[in-house]
């Protein structure tokens, strides 16, 4: 297999994550925004959604969108639930992930840390996503508390929510101090067997 990965990002970095927990390879081609090697992948038509992460299976098919991938990379793993309520439970986080999370907690974080974002990074804006974003951490907060897991095992919730929290802190300058359920939700995912950071 080869996962196209834009090495910074979160939507990236769940795959590799995923990966490295279910064992699986795959040969990383690294597409960072404005390199050479995504604009290749582009022309190549390598992209289905013309953007990173994209992963192309050894028969040549090709899979776009992250949360897609990562339900790809879970199958028959102990990452997807066999209880089609606990499935469903998972899916509604991934889903949330996508539409409530990713959209404030990584947007604070790629207009603080990439600088062709920065024209957008307007204090009213910049304000704005912190306020919305630790509502949003919240969510998660109350339903970590008591529970180790975004459902009742480890499961591909957790890989997706984790590529964006965990930066959440140092890259969005959201304050985690004030979500110790979510901190030590963080520590479990980093004690998984075959854990890799987003910069390995």
């Amino acid at each position: 297999m080869r996962l196209y990965s834009m090495p910074s990002s979160g939507n990236s970095y769940k795959i590799r994550l995923a990966l490295a927990l279910t064992g699986r390879e795959a040969e990383v081609i690294d597409c960072e925004n404005g390199s050479e090697a995504l604009t290749r992948a582009k022309a190549e038509g390598v992209l289905p959604y013309g953007k990173v992460p994209a992963l192309v299976l050894d028969d040549g098919r090709k899979l776009g969108e992250s949360d897609a991938i990562l339900w790809y990379l879970g199958e028959e793993t102990s990452l997807i639930p066999s209880d089609p309520v606990e499935r469903a439970q998972m899916l509604g986080w991934m889903f949330w992930e996508q539409y409530n999370h990713e959209p404030v907690i990584a947007v604070r974080q790629a207009l603080l840390c990439y600088p062709e974002r920065a024209s957008d990074a307007t204090p009213e804006h910049l304000a704005d996503l912190l306020k919305r974003g630790h509502a949003v951490l919240q969510v998660m907060e109350e339903r970590l508390v008591g529970h180790d897991w975004l459902i009742d095992e480890a499961s591909l919730a957790d890989l997706c929510l984790y590529a964006y929290t965990h930066s959440a802190g140092t890259r969005g300058g959201f304050e985690m101090d004030r979500f110790p359920a979510i901190n030590a939700w963080l520590r479990r995912v980093e004690a998984i067997p075959g854990y890799v950071r987003l910069d390995q």
